[in-house]
């Protein structure tokens, strides 16, 4: 009994879990900031390290839930899922940085209207990955655990919305843009905020496999 008493469990994994989707969000909401100011050099400086600052707390919650891990007997649900989780969230925050970044660094010119548009489905597949986060705790409850399900459709129609965007953006690319250095940049941004929207799935994915093995 007194063996039982000194193992640790549990710990805080659903806390810690709402707080790196929080800094998802705060990624994306500044990253949004950053292309909706983007012709203002001083707020895209100001929105750029807000981006910087979310990625960084989210690495400190990944950090931490990584160290829990291997400190805690019992977990609420399986390890792997913990880590794959929490890792696949983190890579989440990491593109956003990497987008911002990459405009900087390829000296983008101009927000088009297919950047916003990938930008825009980016945050609202972060709103809803952080709502179903927010569920997991609760999934013993079978309509929790049915929200927790349909969100996870919802990121994926997002992500399928996000996919037709950028063939369109593509194709649009390919054929109307001259200069090819410009082209190379514009298609290195979608790219990236394309693999945005596949992470959120592949987080929705996660989730719906947890929901189903726990609730």
């Amino acid at each position: 009994m007194l063996f039982g008493k000194l193992l640790p469990t549990e710990g805080n994994f659903f806390v810690m879990f709402n707080q790196h989707s929080d800094c998802i969000v705060n990624a994306a909401r500044a990253f949004s900031q950053l292309v909706a100011h983007y012709s203002d050099p001083i707020l895209r400086d100001k929105y750029n390290q807000e981006v910087i600052n979310a990625e960084h707390a989210a690495d400190r919650v990944t950090h931490e839930v990584n160290r829990m891990i291997h400190k805690t007997f019992i977990t609420p649900i399986d390890r792997e899922q913990i880590h794959s989780l929490i890792n696949t969230m983190d890579d989440v925050a990491d593109l956003f940085q990497d987008s911002a970044e990459t405009m900087s660094l390829y000296d983008v010119k101009h927000m088009t209207e297919e950047i916003t548009r990938l930008t825009d489905l980016s945050l609202k597949c972060c709103e809803r990955v952080s709502y179903a986060v927010k569920l997991l705790d609760k999934i013993n409850d079978p309509a929790t655990a049915e929200a927790a399900l349909k969100t996870c459709e919802e990121i994926d129609k997002l992500e399928s919305d996000a996919d037709r965007v950028m063939r369109s953006a593509m194709s649009k690319l390919f054929r109307e843009e001259p200069d090819v250095r410009e082209l190379i940049k514009l298609k290195a941004v979608y790219e990236l905020l394309e693999t945005i929207t596949d992470k959120c799935e592949d987080v929705a994915n996660l989730i719906e496999g947890i929901v189903l093995e726990n609730s």
